[in-house]
């Protein structure tokens, strides 16, 4: 079978709310933190993806590739997890994920 239908790529699209964030300054400081230790923890890409203005907004896209679809949920469900365990100074706003067939 051909390896290029096999690859999914998993997309997760995550809304915060930075409360204690009062400069755009403070809100790339969290971004940065956050993108580190997901990057390093589930070997996923990060990126600012919108509200990039915004203080205390942060829109992240945050993608993953895999050969099975289930594996690519599973690490993008666990990302969400991670998130709202371990950073209590973010409120978790809305999230949604997608899988696409690579190309």
């Amino acid at each position: 079978e051909n390896m290029k239908s096999r690859t999914k790529i998993g997309l997760l699209r995550v809304y915060f709310h930075i409360d204690e964030a009062q400069s755009l300054k403070q809100k790339r400081q969290v971004m940065r933190s956050i993108k580190d230790r997901l990057s390093n923890q589930f070997n996923v890409a990060v990126s600012e993806i919108a509200d990039q203005d915004l203080w205390q907004r942060l829109t992240l896209g945050i993608c993953c590739i895999s050969n099975e679809p289930k594996h690519a949920n599973q690490v993008l469900s666990s990302v969400v997890s991670f998130v709202e365990a371990e950073r209590r100074d973010l409120e978790l706003l809305d999230y949604g994920t997608e899988i696409i067939n690579g190309v």
